[in-house]
């Protein structure tokens, strides 16, 4: 259950750019989080409303945007579609993740006094 784990990150790094900012509250958040982070979006955002109370983010709602896992071949460029093989039919080099393993924290919106 490292989703509580992020959500604590998630929400010292809001706290530390709304300091920043002189923000006074933190009225959403958007999050996009990819395929293959690890990550359970429905367990993240129960985290997520269990822990946001007596912080900034109190009355902030998450966004959670979900980011597909896209492979390509690293010579030619040529992408990998889902279910295929994970190598490259024309070069035959094994193909690379180009994304779908991230976690980001995509925006932050504040209200400054």
């Amino acid at each position: 259950m490292h989703e509580y784990s992020i959500v604590g990150e998630l929400i010292s790094r809001v706290e530390i750019e709304a300091r920043a900012h002189g923000a006074t509250s933190v009225q959403r958040l958007q999050v996009r989080i990819g395929e293959l982070a690890g990550v359970e979006t429905e367990l993240l955002a129960s985290a997520y409303a269990v822990f946001r109370e007596k912080t900034i983010c109190s009355n902030a709602r998450l966004e959670i945007d979900p980011i597909p896992a896209r492979w390509a071949c690293p010579q030619c460029r040529r992408s990998i579609s889902r279910g295929e093989v994970l190598r490259c039919t024309h070069c035959q080099v094994p193909a690379r993740l180009e994304s779908g393993d991230e976690i980001i924290l995509d925006r932050i919106e504040m209200e400054v006094s």
